[in-house]
């Protein structure tokens, strides 16, 4: 398998650790990554808030430079995916207004086609039949004894109409991903919930109390650590810990994971190799519960 790999901002600067374990994933994997080193933000929904033009622009931009790479588009960011296929609906459905896009994407030498290139979260690939097959193939260090408990984050599950679950409201995928790799997955009611990321910058109270309220849900249920597919969440969840727990007035101290590093981990790299010391809340934790298991 080969991807146009969009890794949008925060997986290249704050949490760069997330970058190297996506390159660990899929070189472990054997899925080619090519790197679209000259694509732009996505703008995170808050471009658009100023200019929906520029935002539909600036992410049909992205997509023109998969097209003609001729390869389908993947990214580790929730946020990134559900911007790039809201921009995408907005194209397709105003032949009009893709006119229009196209008229300022010119001026670069970039064309928007639409519907050349799928647009695609790295979880959405590794739950596909292909996806399931090559992880239970590749597997060199099953997740026996790991609890782990997933959260979806907002722009991967809505609008639901674009989402690539089978049921944005209740999805398994990621459950089924953990599955596959040994670990146990763990239900709870606040995996499809914001983290609170959005507002942060607003009502940072506000923001993390919303974080505080996952983080809690997922202990509650029993779970040894939190996986995300989104950098963004993986900011709210594990960098701002600390200050959540002074806020809740509770200790929390769960690991927080991105999937790409659950699935590197799987595939036999070390903690170190994925730069796991890098994070906000310890991650021995998990090292732990694996050499146990």
């Amino acid at each position: 398998m080969k991807f146009a790999l969009f890794t949008g901002c925060v997986a290249k600067g704050a949490t760069r650790e997330l970058m190297v374990s996506t390159k660990r994933a899929a070189e472990g994997l054997g899925i080619e990554f090519i790197e679209m080193k000259s694509a732009a933000c996505c703008g995170a929904g808050v471009i658009s808030e100023q200019s929906p033009l520029l935002a539909d622009a600036l992410n049909a931009r992205t997509v023109a430079i998969a097209e003609a790479q001729g390869l389908d588009l993947v990214t580790i960011c929730s946020t990134c995916q559900g911007n790039l296929k809201k921009s995408e609906c907005n194209i397709d459905s105003d032949p009009e207004y893709k006119e229009q896009i196209n008229h300022i994407l010119s001026e670069g030498g970039h064309q928007y086609l639409g519907g050349k290139s799928k647009i695609k979260h790295f979880a959405n690939i590794l739950a596909t039949d292909e996806g399931m097959a090559l992880l239970k193939e590749k597997i060199k260090r099953p997740l026996k004894g790991l609890k782990v408990a997933a959260f979806y984050g907002c722009y991967v599950l809505r609008p639901s109409g674009l989402s690539d679950f089978d049921d944005p409201d209740d999805p398994h995928g990621m459950e089924d991903i953990f599955a596959a790799l040994g670990a146990t997955p763990v239900y709870y009611p606040s995996r499809v919930k914001c983290c609170g990321f959005p507002i942060i910058m607003m009502n940072k109270t506000a923001s993390q109390d919303m974080s505080g309220n996952a983080l809690l849900d997922a202990i509650e249920s029993g779970a040894d650590c939190v996986v995300t597919g989104c950098p963004l969440c993986h900011l709210s969840l594990d960098s701002y810990q600390p200050e959540i727990e002074k806020l809740k007035k509770k200790g929390y101290s769960i690991p927080i994971l991105h999937l790409s590093q659950l699935v590197a981990l799987a595939l036999g790299y070390t903690p170190k190799e994925l730069d796991m010391d890098k994070h906000i809340v310890s991650t021995l934790k998990i090292e732990e519960r694996l050499a146990r298991g």
